[in-house]
């Protein structure tokens, strides 16, 4: 008999997107699958639109707003698969990811190995997603993950992964319940107990970027605080497996990578990052600013240059979304007046 897999999706004020999410679930071609819904305290219908996808292999709880870590523990602890797939609640699976995973993972028998996949990212359209290779997308021991996410600041988005329930009991439940970078400190601990990553490049996913009505929370003191939190905790997890010159160097990269993000008004995490960073035998610089932006430096100061650096890059990401989100209602209506539109 095939593994079962189990799909966890955690919910919060979901519902523009949760039937589309639901749908490429069900839609897997893998024969075994179950589909657990937390809804996370949602204030809109999320828990409706669930529950009307509910049967025999679909399970909804609810419970009250606690967050995306809390809601996966939660699921965690219903599901019976012996694989899992995590998914958040507004992304899509293509129908034969697990599939194309499951098949590697039954040829190599070990429980111990962990499978990633390529993702595409998109905002209302995911025909339109891009899928843009990085230096992660290949097969990896454990420090060449480590090495290569914090050398060159890239990722595997969440869904992209499939875990053995072996591994998820090694590694432990979700932990960084305030950080933004949630996903990231756990995946570090799971690839930090794993015999390596297997990237499989049929395994697709599609990850909706700029929906900010997600689970994930906006940027707040505390916020910044858990996420130099999670930063700290990535880099024990890497030098846990290997602690030598290139491993603290790596350290050291990954904090100067994440420094603008401590800079907005955190002197204190600031200092604490540069301490840090001392101790791994390497210093932080001030971040480099583009050219473009060095006339705001000259004008404004150093703290306006790196406002605008941060702040141009998300109007032009605004301004993509709104037009992708104009194109994707007027398909919308388009297919709906001619009565074929599905809930994709």
């Amino acid at each position: 008999m095939a593994d079962l897999v189990s799909i966890l999706i955690p919910a919060y004020n979901a519902e523009r997107w949760l039937a589309g999410t639901l749908l490429s679930a069900l839609a897997q071609t893998w024969p075994r699958v179950e589909v657990i819904v937390v809804d996370d305290g949602s204030e809109d219908g999320t828990l409706a639109i669930a529950k009307s996808f509910e049967r025999s292999s679909v399970k909804v709880v609810t419970q009250p707003n606690a967050g995306a870590p809390a809601a996966r523990n939660r699921a965690l602890e219903l599901a019976q698969g012996t694989f899992i797939q995590w998914l958040d609640a507004d992304d899509l699976l293509e129908p034969t990811k697990i599939s194309a995973q499951m098949r590697v993972a039954e040829e190599r028998a070990d429980r111990s190995l962990l499978f990633s996949g390529a993702f595409g990212t998109f905002y209302y359209r995911p025909e339109k997603a891009v899928f843009a290779p990085t230096s992660l997308w290949r097969d990896l021991t454990p420090i060449d993950y480590f090495l290569t996410r914090f050398n060159h600041n890239v990722y595997f988005q969440t869904d992209t992964w499939l875990v053995s329930r072996e591994l998820c009991n090694a590694a432990g439940l979700w932990t960084d319940f305030d950080s933004p970078d949630d996903d990231g400190e756990y995946f570090c601990r799971v690839v930090a107990r794993s015999t390596g990553v297997r990237f499989v490049a049929d395994a697709r996913t599609y990850y909706r970027i700029g929906n900010y009505g997600s689970v994930a929370k906006a940027r707040s003191r505390r916020a910044q605080e858990a996420l130099f939190l999670s930063k700290r905790k990535s880099i024990q997890h890497l030098l846990s497996l290997e602690d030598s010159p290139r491993a603290r160097a790596a350290c050291v990269r990954l904090l100067q990578d994440w420094l603008p993000e401590l800079q907005q008004g955190r002197d204190d995490l600031v200092a604490e990052a540069r301490q840090l960073a001392h101790e791994l035998g390497g210093e932080l610089q001030p971040p480099a600013l583009k050219w473009k932006y060095q006339p705001i430096q000259w004008l404004f100061g150093p703290d306006a240059a790196l406002r605008a650096s941060s702040t141009l890059p998300r109007l032009r990401t605004l301004a993509a979304r709104r037009w992708d989100r104009m194109m994707y209602e007027f398909r919308s209506h388009h297919h709906v007046a001619r009565g074929v539109w599905g809930a994709l």
